[in-house]
Parts: C-alpha cells; structure tokens; sequence
C-alpha cells in the first residue's frame, strides 16, 4: 500500500495542477490529500452541489477543504435540466457525469489547471457505472485507478493518515434509488434524502432507500436489519415514511449491497 501511495504522489507530481472532483467521500478525500501534499496551491477542489446529493453532504464537502487548507469551489448544477436525464435511461449517470466534468473542465481552463482528476479506483470496474465513459471520453484522469489502488487500501491508509472519511459509507447520488425508467423528480428525491437522514439519525449506516413508486424498500447492511423489526424501530420508520410520500415500507432481506439497481 505505501508503495502504491508513494507511486500515486509521484503520478500527482507529474500532473503540475490539478481540479480535484470533489464529494467529501473516501476516495475523492484521500485522493485530494494526496494531491495537497506535492501540489500545494497547485490544486483546486470542486464539489458539485445538485439536487442529486444530500445538503449535508456538501457542507462537509466543503468543511473537509477548509479544514485540510485546499482551496475550493462549489459548482451549482441541475442535472434535472440535462436532456434526457429525468427520464432515468440506463446511461443517466454518463449523462450527468459527462456534464458536471465538462464543466469542470471550463473551470480548469479559465484558471490556468492542467488537468481534471476524480476519484475512481480498481473496485468501481467491477460494476455496471456507464459514467466512466465521460471520464475516458473528456480525459480526465483517475489516479486512484492508474496507480492500482483498491477501496480497503483506501480506507486503510486513510485511516494512518487520519483522515475523518477513512470509514465512512459509500455515497451514490440519490438517482441511483429509483429504477430505470421511472422518471426522476425533484419530490421523489426529496423523499428518499428525508427518510435516508431519518434512518441515519436512528443509527442506522450503510443504507439505501430504493423507491419503487409508493413502496419504499429499505437496504441495511445485514447486520443491522433485526434492529428494524423491533416494536419501537417498526413502527416510527413506517410512520415517518408514509408521512413523507410512501404507502408502503419494506425491507430487503438480502441487506445493502452495491449497484442493487443495475
């Protein structure tokens, strides 16, 4: 893992400036302090705020550039305006992706940055992720997946560096809750963030909230789900989400797992 780090930092080094992609989660926190420690000032982060993620994510976005001493823009998008996005085909994320990067883009040019990077490492090939296409169309480079490095290296070094994101949940914007298909709406994605915090704030993890129209289906990490069924748990989340737009609650035995929706 050292060796990949000090491989990484050497790969940054050669970059001379760079706009780091920036969502305050693990890979785009450790690739952004990497990249502070051998550009310095040489680095800009910039963190795309959208109805796609959750408000408290990008105040620890922007809380985590602050405190590490990076400089930082919040970049405003509505990806609801992108032709052919709320409609929810399958390549949705490349058309969001290859967006929010172009514009990244246009922010590198205007400040005089070599290059775009983003936090992509060797677990995201494993999955169906079809904005990885924008990356490799626009060029924008991956460092974390040129230098080899997988999520539980990641979270480890994190972790000895001290890092505050080392054991945070994987994040995915909420559009990867509802099917292909089912048109995306500012109402419904407001109504999985509410009960997605909600389940959070009862101390619950790594969890999705999928809607499929009125019926909510909750996924948890499998150690987790028994604290669901007792009386308590049962009955407040069912209540807070039918107060906030579902008819029906359930839960997904086989618990949380990536790209469930894919």
């Amino acid at each position: 893992m050292h060796e990949k780090y000090l491989n990484l930092k050497q790969y940054l080094q050669k970059l001379d400036s760079v706009i780091v992609a920036f969502s305050g989660g693990v890979d785009s926190t450790f690739l952004l302090h990497a990249a502070k420690e051998v550009l310095g000032e040489n680095v800009l982060a910039v963190t795309a705020k959208s109805c796609l993620f959750p408000s408290s994510e990008i105040k620890d976005a922007v809380s985590l550039c602050e405190n590490m001493d990076v400089r930082y823009k919040v970049l405003e998008l509505n990806p609801l305006e992108i032709d052919g996005f709320k409609d929810n085909p399958k390549n949705r994320c490349y058309l969001c992706k290859k967006n929010m990067l172009m514009s990244l883009i246009d922010i590198a040019k205007s400040e005089g940055i070599s290059y775009v990077v983003e936090g992509s490492n060797m677990d995201d090939m494993g999955d169906y992720r079809p904005g990885s296409q924008a990356v490799e169309e626009l060029g924008v480079r991956s460092p974390l997946k040129d230098v080899s490095f997988f999520k539980h290296e990641i979270r480890e070094l994190s972790k000895e560096i001290g890092l505050p994101t080392w054991d945070k949940p994987s994040l995915a914007c909420l559009a990867s809750r509802i099917p292909y298909g089912d048109e995306i709406t500012p109402e419904k994605l407001t109504m999985i963030e509410y009960c997605e915090r909600y389940l959070k704030n009862l101390g619950f993890h790594q969890l999705r909230v999928r809607a499929h129209g009125n019926l909510a289906r909750i996924e948890i990490n499998s150690d987790e789900i028994t604290k669901v069924f007792n009386e308590e748990n049962r009955t407040r989340i069912y209540e807070e989400f039918k107060r906030n737009g579902f008819k029906f609650v359930s839960i997904d035995l086989v618990g949380y797992r990536t790209g469930s929706m894919n």
